[in-house]
């Protein structure tokens, strides 16, 4: 039995970040079982859901939202962290080795800092694209993507409007922010304000209103 955490959405300028924790024996893992980055969208839903449905396997997960991660009293490393740690306690036990998709740049703090979170005695490493490496934090890696995925999915609904990835690369997200901020004069409640992006978007859209008069 070991372990495997990895987290998605961490660079959107939309939505939430979310973090997954998959406890079982390796042999449990599914065949195809990759970083969710190289698989399509149905076939990471799929193996999602085998993961879930297979009693010999453990799944955590924890959300992080837009508001606190504009809380200035933190940051997206220590966010990070915590998501690592709280998905990760929902399956660990005692005895249970493992590793994590290092979410820092120093992969021995990152680890360091994720175990002093962990009530239970475990051994934790944690390295730079495990989710290459390492076939549980690979089905972290999907179970989490899954769960952003959807989220996204939800928040899209909830404003009947196409909100794309949610990534400041994408254009889709980028229109829909320069859009509702033309209508509504600020924000979405699932944008990061604090996010350089949302930040000269509004600040656009402030030159833009000067610039009529």
């Amino acid at each position: 039995m070991r372990f495997g955490v990895d987290e998605a959405g961490k660079g959107p300028v939309l939505g939430s970040m979310f973090a997954a924790a998959v406890s079982a024996d390796p042999e449990a893992i599914p065949g195809g079982v990759a970083d969710s980055k190289r698989l399509t969208a149905a076939r990471r839903e799929e193996l999602a859901a085998a993961l879930r449905e297979d009693p010999d396997v453990r799944v955590g997960i924890t959300e992080i939202p837009p508001q606190m991660i504009d809380d200035p009293e933190t940051d997206m490393n220590t966010l990070t962290v915590r998501a690592h740690a709280e998905a990760l306690s929902q399956i660990v036990a005692d005895g249970i080795a493992g590793l994590l998709d290092a979410g820092d740049t120093d992969e021995a703090r990152f680890a360091a800092r994720v175990r002093r979170r962990i009530d239970a005695d475990v051994h934790l490493d944690a390295e730079h694209g495990a989710d290459d490496s390492d076939d549980l934090v690979a089905a972290a890696s999907v179970v989490a993507k899954v769960e952003r995925d959807a989220h996204v999915e939800a928040l899209a609904a909830s404003y009947g409007a196409d909100l794309g990835s949610g990534y400041p690369s994408d254009e889709t997200t980028i229109r829909f922010l320069t859009d509702f901020i033309a209508e509504e004069g600020e924000l979405p409640d699932c944008a990061r304000s604090s996010w350089s992006t949302s930040q000269r978007l509004l600040a656009e859209a402030e030159q833009s209103g000067l610039d009529q008069f």
